[in-house]
């Protein structure tokens, strides 16, 4: 009998189950990957939009990840939404004596509409702490202008330009994706310890977009997740391919939903239903 690949997602609650935990938890299962949770905040929201949030206090996030480790072997972690820099500590500090063998990072903060989530601690909390500690990030063109303090790129010379900027944050894979783009294609940008390479996708006429970059980062999570020990050099780049093929099925399955009156979730489980 073989053992179980077990992930967990940090993030915070969406009710409307198109974002954050429910869908990284969704986008785990899809991917034969068993998840776990840690919640950082619970979340008054639907399709049309964000209501309020509920922050979780620091100490019982350190609770629930202490309480899942002392008896869950976790082969990744995806971490998402973390506002404030006592969070972000406490994560590192816990992550950091027992860490898995990958870490993903969506360092979500800002929204669709371009508002910025984070206040400026909170945006230095995930640069300073939690980017040195993962193993690959996923910032979209507006969080990676945020990270370094600049404007978001509109073009592919000006994404080549922001990437050694990224690289030098401290994490070895850095998937900068390009769906802020205009044009009838979207590539990302994907840096590794060995150069770069661009990762080409054509564009998908829909608005069923609400927690795109959950999905995307949580799907790269489980990819990661099921690589042997040893596996090659190339694996990783190959993983998040994986990952990024499983997404464009999941945006172009979404119309067979009907969820809210907003922007509705990708179809976690088009392969299956």
């Amino acid at each position: 009998m073989t053992s179980s690949v077990n992930v967990l997602t940090i993030a915070g609650s969406d009710p409307s189950g198109g974002a954050g935990i429910q869908a990284d938890l969704k986008t785990f299962s899809a991917l034969g990957a068993y998840g776990t949770s840690v919640i950082t905040a619970l979340t008054a929201q639907n399709t049309q939009g964000v209501r309020g949030v509920y922050p979780i206090p620091a100490d019982f996030i350190r609770a629930q990840l202490e309480t899942l480790l002392d008896d869950v072997e976790l082969d990744a972690v995806k971490i998402g939404m973390v506002a404030s820099r006592e969070v972000a500590e406490v994560i590192a500090e816990v992550l950091g004596k027992r860490r898995p063998r990958w870490i993903v990072l969506d360092p979500v903060m800002v929204a669709k509409s371009g508002d910025v989530l984070v206040d400026d601690a909170g945006i230095r909390a995930v640069r300073d702490i939690l980017v040195p500690l993962a193993d690959v990030i996923t910032p979209n063109l507006p969080e990676a202008a945020v990270l370094l303090d600049a404007s978001p790129p509109s073009s592919l010379d000006a994404m080549e330009a922001m990437l050694p900027g990224l690289t030098r944050l401290g994490a070895p894979y850095v998937v900068l994706k390009g769906g802020h783009l205009r044009g009838e294609t979207c590539p990302d940008l994907l840096a590794t310890p060995s150069g770069h390479e661009w990762l080409p996708a054509s564009r998908i006429q829909t608005e069923n977009l609400h927690g795109t970059g959950c999905a995307l980062s949580s799907a790269i999570t489980a990819c990661l997740a099921k690589l042997p020990t040893g596996a090659p050099a190339n694996a990783p780049t190959a993983a998040i391919g994986e990952a990024k093929k499983w997404l464009h099925a999941a945006l172009e399955a979404s119309a067979r939903l009907s969820v809210g009156k907003g922007r509705g979730p990708v179809h976690h489980f088009h392969a299956w239903w």
